[in-house]
């Protein structure tokens, strides 16, 4: 990723040349942007199945509003591809302080919802702050390494931006969403890694996070300090005792793993998958989609949604090679690190290989915001993508 800092910028001369529209659109990477569209489809279609008897009399209640999500995500796209991605970089401190002020505002103006305040209800659509949050706090972190790039290695450096990470980090868990607050974590040390920080120190800042999840978890609890809700402790160590309490707060996982089983080579089919459709399996159209998925179109219908993912890793990590400067290279890796944890995390719960924490999973999870911000990442690393191609054209 180092690489990518070496390399000069574009003069002033090159960019008005690769300003005209087609000659940008040739460096989009369509690849990528054919990937994106068809995960947005099988999403949709996958929606329209495992709600389909969610809403009486309205089967397509959910995909209506999942549809008009992703047509303000495409906008969001294009929006993101348009616009220079230096911009993020000289004005990260307000990107910040615009993170900061969505996550405050949840707290004035949300409605609590199943014991959550998450949600901002604009009428046509849940926004959900967090999710959006995830891009920005991105932008706003790399913005902060990048302007820093020669003292990456300092631990004051290293310290400064784990603060600064971890203000939002902390409101989100006070939402409280532990799944999304997992997500900002993985993507500050997604940055750390891209924008130069030794393994040595890498892997101090790893012992120091497991042995705060154990304090966490167990050593604080008996010493009689709870930092977690009840029942976010107990969904994550339930996982190491799933035949805990079956009946209760591992109910989720073992009907999800039923599910799964459930599906077989194909599926079962909208109709027979009893598991969704008579609501044994809990959240089938939040959390537990992929279950859902699973059962209604078996091991081909999950592996062509997997296979979509890889295609977006594949194509995200390549943008990383051909940044045209440290910072899009450091955004890229924070975005497709972030898209890869939560993929890993959401399928792995429902398998039972993972504990349940809430977090969506991409583009198949009912939820506006979580769509509008998955097309504003991929409108992010497309406008990458296309001035690392004419950074690389302007010094052929």
């Amino acid at each position: 990723m180092i690489e990518a800092a070496a390399r000069p910028r574009i003069r002033p001369s090159g960019l008005r040349a690769e300003s005209h529209p087609l000659a940008f659109a040739r460096r989009l990477d369509w690849i990528l942007l054919a990937t994106a569209v068809a995960l947005v489809a099988y999403g949709l279609w996958v929606v329209s199945g495992i709600t389909r008897f969610a809403v009486p009399g309205d089967e397509s209640y959910y995909l209506v509003r999942q549809a008009i999500a992703a047509g303000i995500g495409i906008i969001a796209l294009v929006a993101a591809t348009i616009v220079p991605i230096d911009l993020a970089r000289r004005h990260w401190r307000s990107l910040y302080a615009t993170t900061l002020a969505l996550m405050f505002l949840v707290f004035l103006v949300a409605e609590t919802i199943r014991g959550s305040k998450r949600w901002i209800d604009l009428g046509f659509i849940q926004f959900q702050p967090s999710e959006l949050g995830k891009v920005l706090f991105v932008l706003a972190l790399a913005g902060f390494l990048v302007e820093r790039a020669g003292r990456v290695t300092r631990w004051r450096t290293i310290l400064y931006a784990i603060g600064l990470g971890a203000a939002p980090i902390l409101l989100v868990f006070l939402q409280p969403d532990l799944g999304t607050a997992l997500v900002y974590a993985a993507a500050l040390f997604a940055l750390l890694f891209f924008v130069g920080v030794r393994w040595r120190q890498l892997l101090t800042l790893v012992v120091v996070a497991v042995l705060a999840i154990l304090s966490v978890l167990w050593f604080l609890p008996a010493a009689g300090v709870e930092v977690l809700k009840p029942y976010q402790t107990e969904r994550l160590t339930g996982l190491v005792d799933r035949d805990r309490d079956p009946g209760g707060l591992n109910w989720n996982m073992n009907q999800s793993i039923t599910a799964v089983g459930a599906g077989g080579l194909t599926g079962r089919g909208t109709t027979d998958a009893s598991q969704t459709r008579l609501g044994y399996l809990p959240e089938n159209e939040t959390d537990f989609a992929f279950a859902s998925l699973a059962e209604q179109r078996g091991f081909v219908g999950s592996s062509i949604l997997l296979l979509l993912y890889l295609l977006v890793v594949w194509r995200g990590l390549r943008v990383i090679t051909v940044a045209g400067d440290l910072y899009g290279a450091v955004v890229a890796g924070g975005l497709v690190f972030a898209l890869v944890f939560q993929v890993f995390v959401n399928v792995g719960m429902t398998m039972g290989v993972a504990p349940v924490t809430g977090i969506p999973l991409p583009f198949v999870t009912v939820g506006g915001s979580s769509m509008v911000a998955n097309l504003l990442m991929i409108g992010v690393l497309q406008g990458i993508h296309a001035r690392g191609a004419a950074v690389r054209r302007s010094l052929s």
